[in-house]
């Protein structure tokens, strides 16, 4: 009796030690650096400068922008003259010029009848169970990646509007980065997240948060109207939905697997999705199959975002704040040597950032990781030769999307904010290095493998991954679901940018 006393007291201050840390984490200030604000490496191989921003409250002429609404995430343009904000609940995509951060166009996902014509032919992957066809909605943009070299922004919606808990197929925008017109619109699954672009150009993948599922694009023709879904890929299980169509659930939480971060691996033998819920780990998809191989286990729990960077997987850990990484030859060994539906792969390099770390970029070189931090409100540099964080610099709170220029001189970070506080606002840091940043000019071929032939190897880019809105309560749910545990017993990922 005195031992079930003692771990019953003791699992209650484990329980009340997480709740207090995340009572700590949401009552942390909101943060709103001023432009000029610096920061210099521990080691002076960088000097970070916030010299603009976008904001939607106070501040200036020169940095007050009303389209700037729950900005989720930034997308540099591959001829690094503009960049894209998706602003998630203003329904719009806003250009700027790179460098003066001036306001080009605002891009506006709300379609009716008019716009009948951007859509192809429906595809039976995607049945409507819940609510009548209708394309008439606003769209809510997540995230994006181009395709055809940079002639194409694709801008998948975490729902339509009138699909209050995101249970029937949701929807993407295909824009013409020439006129930044929208020319295509695609169904997609419900609550779609991360989108990525394989390195040939052939496929986009889907990740579908709501539901376990990826979906694949055949996008070979030249013609939009031509591209056609192939697939639609299941991680473990289809998550059932059956959620009111009236009353609003947190769609954030207890979705399954929450897929995530989404790379395709540099020959694009493997698209590799990150699990942020469920048992956790990063589901391998064979690409040359389209069958799903299992997930690789190991890395810590709360998988975001995922980029490859020269012979290394990076990815972030949300709740917990840490980058880690692994050699990514190791890893697709793994993937190809499952036993049953699972592997556990043990040797992670960790590096302790921010907690709520959300999107990943690398430098040129591949020598920086930038990391932005939501809980926290802080961008963090990783050195790659050393996997130390070696500066940090604050942000708009709260951040959540970030992109580098192709030529390493600017970051560009989204700050969304949480629960009516903080964000709203796009932070545009300089970066001056010590050392020129250039990508190297040769692609690292993975390994010697027997999974990976070598005629395979068509290693031109690779990169990305990235949620909404309840990522947020994540850090939350998985802390008190760790305290009731208790309680029971080189190179910039060869930016080509398509895969951005």
């Amino acid at each position: 009796m005195k031992a079930k006393k003692t771990f019953l007291a003791l699992s209650i201050a484990v329980a009340a030690l997480v709740g207090a840390e995340q009572i700590q984490v949401q009552a942390q200030p909101v943060v709103h650096p001023p432009l000029g604000k610096t920061a210099e490496a521990t080691d002076g191989s960088l000097k970070l400068t916030l010299v603009g921003k976008r904001q939607n409250f106070g501040g200036t002429r020169d940095t007050r922008d009303d389209a700037i609404n729950s900005p989720k995430s930034a997308n540099v343009h591959p001829d690094n003259k503009k960049y894209y904000v998706n602003s998630l609940e203003g329904g719009t995509t806003v250009v700027f010029e790179m460098g003066t951060n001036r306001r080009l166009k605002v891009i506006n996902h709300r379609f009716s009848q008019a716009t009948d014509h951007l859509w192809g032919e429906s595809s039976s992957l995607y049945p409507y169970t819940h609510y009548p066809k209708s394309n008439t909605f606003m769209g809510k943009p997540v995230e994006s990646t181009f395709s055809h070299g940079g002639r194409y922004l694709w801008v998948p919606y975490y729902r339509r509007s009138y699909d209050i808990n995101a249970q029937d197929p949701s929807a993407l925008a295909v824009i013409d980065t020439e006129t930044d017109e929208i020319v295509r619109m695609m169904e997609t699954g419900p609550l779609p997240k991360m989108i990525a672009t394989s390195n040939d150009g052939k496929h986009i993948a889907i990740s579908h948060w709501g539901n376990n599922t990826v979906g694949i694009v055949n996008i070979e023709s030249p013609d939009p109207m031509e591209w056609k879904h192939t697939d639609l890929l299941v991680v473990d299980y289809v998550l059932p939905l059956n959620y009111s169509k009236f009353v609003p659930v947190d769609r954030d939480s207890g979705s399954g697997y929450a897929l995530r971060g989404t790379v395709f691996t540099p020959d694009d033998r493997f698209l590799l999705v990150g699990c942020m819920g469920g048992g956790g780990g990063i589901a391998v998809i064979d690409m040359q199959t389209k069958t799903y191989l299992g997930r690789v286990l190991g890395m810590m729990s709360g998988v975001r975002h995922l980029i490859i960077v020269g012979d290394y997987l990076y990815l972030s850990v949300n709740s917990r704040g840490y980058v880690q990484r692994i050699k990514l030859a190791d890893f697709i060994n793994a993937a190809t040597n499952m036993t049953g539906k699972t592997a556990t792969l043990h040797g992670w390099e960790n590096c302790k950032v921010g907690q709520g770390a959300r999107t990943i970029e690398a430098s040129p070189s591949g020598r920086y990781i930038f990391a932005a931090c939501n809980n926290v409100s802080t961008l963090y540099v990783v050195d790659t030769r050393t996997m130390k964080t070696i500066a940090t610099i604050p942000v708009d709170s709260y951040p959540v999307g970030l992109d580098v220029s192709e030529d390493g001189r600017y970051v560009i970070v989204t700050s969304q904010g949480r629960k009516g506080r903080g964000g709203n606002a796009v932070n545009i840091y300089e970066v001056e290095y010590a050392e020129p940043e250039v990508a190297p000019a040769r692609p690292v071929v993975l390994a010697d493998s027997a999974a990976v032939p070598t005629d395979s190897l068509n290693v031109v880019g690779a990169l990305e991954g990235k949620a909404y809105s309840g990522e947020d309560s994540l850090p939350w749910l998985l802390g008190l679901g760790g305290g009731g545990l208790l309680m029971a017993g080189g190179v910039w990922a060869w930016r080509k940018k398509a895969s951005k």
